[in-house]
């Protein structure tokens, strides 16, 4: 604890709710022993290796890994939810192109809140999965018509929602293997407990509010440098080199300029994030058919200078910045790309805190003046 000067109150030492709990879950772990990220019991490595993202949002929705059955259902009915109503496309169509795409899903968000509202908690579900499945045509369709003026049929491409977002931006079926690289990172982007989006979800689902507006609170908090945006500020680092050397120099002299570099460290994981592997693995075998493979070499150096100079791990941003990349996704979606994955979590978060509801309303420890007397104006 300090003191602050301008009273005798306390400050307390720790702030951001660091290492406290919050309440309690049934949905994931973050962190165990150090490293551990399961979605309801299941380890994320195996998860990324063995599922499919639509799995994963299956698993988060409705508490376990669907059968055959409830699989293609639940896909079958996310394509039937892909595309827009005319609407949503109009206001779409009047969001400035200079706008940032993370504006433009809160706005779509809020908007389809508005013509198909959730009357009541029952209708939780249809909500879920109808965000899930427009999120990606809500930010393609705006992508395209700023770009180009053309206004892009949202029908249901491909058979995940990895591949419905890139057919719609590349007006073209994507290659399996791309296809199959950002589902993974939609796996891991999916869910990380108490994480600020999150928590914010949840905390105006204690309102009672209705589904969307907890969800534009998670978009609006993602929004957030602190929160999202890491893969493309790594991004920006990275493009512009070619070489591991010169990589080495660029980055020694960022640090000898105690510039921060973001996409490494992390607030729970101590030793390493398990996600990070894995995203850099599918950065590695794409950067062979990649015209910038050599971004892979410059990814590789920094994250090991980090180590070597500062201690820092890279976390699941860094490597997730080149995956991005190298399937022809622009770094302006990139944090969006985080949404579309982070929805399901979000929603389950969601139905968890409806489920066993109480207001979230926590105290604060108060550090401004004493009571003092009320002086009139001439007084003053």
């Amino acid at each position: 604890m300090t003191t602050d000067s301008s009273s005798s109150q306390t400050v307390p030492a720790s702030s951001g709710l660091r290492g406290q709990s919050a309440g309690s879950t049934a949905i994931a772990t973050v962190g165990k022993a150090g490293v551990g990220l399961t979605y309801r019991g299941y380890a994320i490595e195996e998860l990324a290796a063995r599922s499919s993202f639509a799995e994963v949002a299956y698993l988060l929705l409705y508490g376990a890994l669907p059968g055959r059955a409830e699989l293609d259902a639940f896909q079958q009915r996310l394509k039937s939810a892909q595309s827009l109503p005319k609407p949503l496309e109009q206001v779409l169509e009047r969001i400035p192109r200079t706008a940032h795409p993370m504006d433009v899903l809160r706005t779509g968000c809020s908007m389809l809140g508005v013509l198909e509202p959730e009357h009541n908690f029952q209708e939780q579900d249809r909500v879920a999965e109808r965000l899930l499945a427009t999120f990606p045509s809500m930010l393609v369709y705006w992508h395209h018509f700023g770009a180009t003026g053309e206004r892009i049929d949202t029908e249901a491409q491909g058979d995940s929602i990895a591949e419905h977002y890139l057919a719609l931006l590349h007006q073209q079926p994507p290659d399996a293997e791309a296809g199959r690289a950002l589902d993974v990172s939609m796996i891991l982007y999916a869910e990380h407990e108490f994480n600020a989006s999150t928590f914010a979800c949840r905390v105006c689902a204690a309102t009672l509010s209705d589904f969307y507006s907890c969800i534009t609170a998670g978009i609006g908090t993602l929004r957030g440098p602190l929160h999202g945006g890491a893969n493309e500020a790594a991004m920006e680092l990275i493009q512009p080199l070619k070489t591991r050397e010169e990589a080495r120099e660029d980055l020694l002299g960022r640090l000898g300029r105690k510039e921060k570099i973001m996409g490494f460290g992390h607030a729970v994981y101590k030793v390493s994030d398990p996600r990070n592997a894995i995203n850099k693995e599918w950065s590695r075998r794409l950067s062979a058919r990649a015209p910038d493979g050599y971004l892979y070499e410059v990814s590789d150096e920094i994250e090991s200078i980090m180590q070597r100079e500062k201690n820092l791990f890279a976390n699941a941003d860094f490597f997730s910045a080149t995956v991005y990349h190298f399937v022809g996704i622009p770094t302006s979606h990139f944090t969006p790309l985080f949404v579309m994955a982070r929805t399901a979590g979000w929603a389950a978060h969601i139905k968890e805190q409806r489920s066993n509801n109480k207001l979230i309303r926590p105290n604060a420890d108060y550090v401004g003046p004493a009571p003092r007397p009320y002086r009139s104006l001439d007084e003053r």
